[in-house]
């Protein structure tokens, strides 16, 4: 069955950085974009990046335009997030899904990011 596992979060003084994983199984990865999305206590959900399914367009947030970047390997069945000049802001659960078209139809568990000095 379709599952997707997320790791490499944790906590980070401002201005670090983190790269998160995201494992995938029980489907053709390759054939799927993906994405990101993240959701902190008291705010709204955010979709973070996009990544088509050969790794060859990206979008970005403008909240984390310049500072995330978004990949994938798809020998490896994995998608990661690269997170740079962290902000407190940026303190959230964040999730990796899978996407049809304009549809997520699948999302992982999510792992805790928080950004504090």
């Amino acid at each position: 069955q379709v599952q997707l596992v997320e790791s490499g979060g944790g906590l980070v003084q401002p201005g670090g950085s983190l790269r998160l994983s995201c494992l995938a199984s029980g489907f053709i990865f390759s054939s799927y974009a993906m994405s990101w999305y993240r959701q902190a206590p008291g705010k709204e959900r955010e979709v973070v990046a996009a990544i088509t399914a050969a790794g060859g367009v990206t979008n970005y947030a403008d909240s984390v335009k310049g500072r995330f970047t978004i990949s994938r390997d798809n020998a490896k069945n994995t998608v990661y997030l690269q997170m740079n000049s962290l902000k407190p802001e940026d303190t959230a659960v964040y999730y990796c899904n899978r996407r049809v078209g304009a549809r997520i139809d699948y999302w992982g568990q999510g792992t805790q990011v928080t950004v504090s000095s």
